[in-house]
């Protein structure tokens, strides 16, 4: 793929320079206190998009929440994070990365406050709504304070650690909100994230700060723009598997958000001071690492989505156990993220992105061996396969989005990581959702055709409503639970099989499109921060 030459500008030596004042005057320990400050950051927003999923029985029964509004109560925290990452990465940029860490911790701590008191499911939607603005200035603001902060000889590492444990963020709340739940009710959940927002925000007086020098005015036009655009497309996402993807109220928005990420180009083309540069897309590493990053949340959460149904309504497990079941996701993940400075320079961008994103697709496709009496091992071998695709390229994609633009405008360049993280979460779930739906709806069929007639709406919605009619029905039953849960296999092979076609699209692009073992490709290493005598030939 050629790239234009003046793309390649976009990280001058001035830029380098800007990154060595932010990073000169911090010592080793307090890098390190960085470190741990930004981890712990990106550890709770990430969490907390999932954590609610476990409790959402409960919610509902305690608020008397319709299912739309049990949807919203989820995603009204991602949608609004969504459309606000890039100007908060921006605002970043210009008056300081940790004021803007500072208050998006005191925004979330005290939006978590508010479901913990009041509990109506409108109360809810509009509190996490309002602690995803604070989740907006958080996550961008974690990543660009460590790729400032750090050196090239040992940025890496810290971009590795961070994306790992990123990565693994969703286990940790799904495991902390299965622990909160089995002992308390589910307001605990929004006491525990507004205590460890509150601490993270005292633990944020302690370290250091960064910003853009050159003090360019914010671009407010472009991030209206681009604001509403994801707004708009992360909307029609969430409602096309309620409402159908046909409908206009799913489908307009879908176009909308299209129509606007276009008028957003054109924008920021006739901009002096864009909020971002769209000609960097025309560099490999930014296109291919976004073009990852999206597929691999588009995979993992969309795996999630099905999988920790499978363990609790098919297996049985309760929500400590199905949470459990998850961990060896993250021991492989955590590693390969860590190893990426002595992997990614021998083996070069393309190979590492597109092996990954290979062995995530087999690691889908083995998944759907499971079946109704699975042992736990039948389960974990493929999840490690998939969790090593997802740690051999979370870190190098990552790095070379952040590689890809000056150190001064880190804060837009991490809203361009975390953006495309969000976008592909909510797609991924999303998809596997209205895949999973259809599908079991479909293999439900005959045998809700046998059922009374009022037992067989609930049986064709799902298996949980299924399972239910099942118990009232008691011996008359007969072979429904088995049906339900053989149909509920064959849909989530369907949805999973639909993940791993993705991921293996994907592969193919990025095995085109990403630099490989030439000139090019040693620039682009020597951004991210390696060592040239180290890239073997």
């Amino acid at each position: 793929m050629a790239t234009d030459p003046s793309i390649d500008t976009l990280d001058t030596s001035a830029s380098a320079r800007l990154g060595d004042q932010a990073h000169s005057g911090m010592s080793g320990r307090g890098r390190t206190w960085l470190m741990v400050v930004c981890s712990l950051g990106v550890l709770m927003v990430i969490a907390s998009m999932v954590s609610l999923n476990a409790a959402l029985g409960s919610i509902a029964r305690d608020t008397l929440a319709t299912q739309s509004q049990l949807t919203w109560i989820v995603d009204g925290y991602t949608l609004v994070m969504a459309c606000l990452l890039l100007p908060a990465g921006a605002l970043g940029d210009r008056y300081g990365r940790r004021a803007a860490l500072q208050i998006g911790f005191a925004i979330f701590a005290v939006a978590s406050l508010i479901p913990a008191i009041v509990d109506g499911p409108v109360a809810l939607i509009v509190a996490r709504s309002v602690t995803g603005i604070g989740a907006a200035a958080i996550l961008p603001a974690t990543l660009s304070l460590l790729t400032a902060a750090f050196p090239e000889e040992e940025r890496n590492k810290a971009v590795g650690i961070w994306a790992g444990v990123g990565g693994s963020s969703a286990i940790a709340g799904f495991m902390g909100t299965a622990i909160l739940t089995q002992f308390g009710p589910w307001q605990t959940i929004f006491w525990a994230f507004a205590a460890a927002s509150a601490l993270l925000f005292v633990c944020s007086l302690t370290i250091g700060t960064s910003k853009d020098p050159a003090s360019t005015p914010i671009d407010w036009w472009g991030a209206l723009t681009i604001g509403g655009a994801v707004a708009a497309f992360v909307y029609g996402v969430i409602e096309g598997p309620i409402r159908g993807w046909s409908d206009p109220g799913a489908f307009g928005f879908l176009i909308a958000g299209l129509v606007l990420v276009f008028v957003f180009g054109i924008i920021e083309l006739r901009r002096e001071h864009p909020l971002l540069d769209i000609r960097v897309f025309a560099r490999s590493d930014m296109l291919t690492g976004s073009i990852t990053i999206t597929i691999l949340f588009f995979a993992m959460f969309g795996y999630f989505f099905v999988i920790m149904q499978y363990l609790q309504l098919v297996l049985g497990y309760n929500a400590v156990q199905a949470a459990l079941s998850l961990c060896p996701l993250a021991a492989p993940l955590l590693i390969l993220a860590i190893a990426t400075p002595w992997y990614l320079p021998r083996v070069g961008l393309r190979v590492a992105l597109t092996t990954g994103l290979v062995l995530a697709a087999v690691g889908l496709f083995c998944i759907c061996l499971v079946g109704q009496h699975s042992s736990f091992i039948d389960i974990a071998w493929p999840m490690l396969i998939l969790s090593a695709g997802i740690g051999l390229c979370t870190a190098p994609s990552t790095t070379a989005v952040t590689g890809a633009v000056p150190m001064s405008k880190q804060g837009v360049a991490s809203a361009i990581n975390d953006t495309t993280r969000e976008v592909g979460g909510a797609l991924g779930i999303a998809l596997a959702g209205s895949v999973l739906a259809s599908a079991y709806s479909h293999a439900m069929s005959a045998t809700a055709g046998r059922l009374p007639a009022p037992a067989r709406e609930p049986v064709l919605g799902s298996l949980a409503q299924a399972l239910a009619v099942a118990e009232r029905l008691g011996p008359g039953a007969g072979s429904l639970v088995s049906d339900a849960k053989d149909a509920f296999i064959q849909a989530m092979d369907s949805a999973l099989m639909m993940l791993g076609v993705v991921a293996l699209v994907a592969a193919v692009a990025v095995g085109v499109l990403a630099p490989g073992r030439d000139g090019r490709a040693l620039r682009i290493l020597r951004r991210m921060g390696y060592d040239r005598n180290r890239y073997r030939e």
